[in-house]
């Protein structure tokens, strides 16, 4: 609605986990230097926490288009579904063939997938997002997937993306073989109070907008002390705040927009300046 009248390009601040909007904030670029370790140096298994909305699909999706070609990779973005049913999604996202559909059958193919990749020099990753919810079987599975391995190298390379109770789950004795697994872990924080403002300014900047459309000093501490640095509440704020300005016709979007904003999205909020 507001788009025509700031002359944006796309919205800045949809809550979709686009790569084209990822902001390289101090945390985000260590857990995509952590990514890139484990699986350059072919780790095994990289583990990725992070509360609700602090960006770790925006993450996953910006290494996938990073990766070079001798890179094969897989994306599971809902993994709430049998470990055999697992294994088949693993297998479609990599384009690899299979005829027989038991799990000895699927874990073969995988294995020969990925011998073949390794003797031309290429390597494959599998992204499992939202692991929190997979269950012992699951994860037993994966741990499995991780024994793919030469003498001297993984044979796959496994990111397990999920909420801080993904690292609970994890410290279960019947989990500790797979624990044992993993390589890196990556706990990915909320941006830092003076980085508030820069992942605003680029958002908007990759949007379009001219310098005329701009947030108020005042207004960024706002939504610093409503957000506490999380990047989806970032954005619900503002695509909210830039909703109201465009209402009142203004492009300064100041303190009490982003009050009214706060209210209006249940993130209620009294500002002192």
């Amino acid at each position: 609605m507001y788009k025509d009248f700031y002359k944006l390009k796309e919205l800045p601040f949809n809550t979709t986990s686009d790569p084209d909007f990822f902001f390289p904030s101090s945390r985000h670029e260590e857990a995509f230097s952590h990514l890139v370790y484990g699986i350059k140096s072919r780790r095994g298994i990289v583990v990725i926490t992070g509360e609700i909305g602090t960006g770790k699909t925006t993450l996953c999706r910006t290494l996938l288009n990073r990766l070079d070609k001798s890179v094969k990779t897989a994306l599971i973005l809902n993994p709430n579904f049998s470990d055999l049913q697992l294994l088949q999604m693993i297998i479609n996202d990599l384009g690899i063939s299979y005829v027989k559909k038991t799990k000895l059958d699927l874990v073969g193919a995988i294995s020969l997938f990925l011998i073949e990749e390794s003797v031309q020099g290429n390597n494959v990753v599998v992204i499992i997002d939202e692991c929190q919810s997979l269950n012992i079987h699951q994860l037993e599975q994966i741990r499995l997937l991780s024994n793919l391995e030469t003498e001297k190298e993984k044979l796959l390379q496994i990111i397990l993306v999920g909420q801080p109770e993904l690292g609970k789950k994890l410290k279960m004795p019947s989990l500790r073989q797979l624990t044992q697994r993993v390589s890196v872990h990556y706990h990915i924080l909320p941006l830092h109070k003076e980085e508030v403002e820069q992942y605003i300014n680029h958002r908007l900047r990759i949007a379009g907008a001219g310098p005329e459309l701009h947030f108020t000093p005042q207004a960024i501490d706002a939504i610093f002390a409503i957000s506490q640095g999380t990047p989806r509440v970032i954005n619900i704020l503002c695509d909210r705040a830039l909703l109201a300005g465009f209402a009142r016709e203004t492009f300064t979007i100041d303190h009490s927009l982003i009050q009214e904003s706060a209210k209006e999205t249940q993130y209620d909020y009294e500002y002192h300046s």
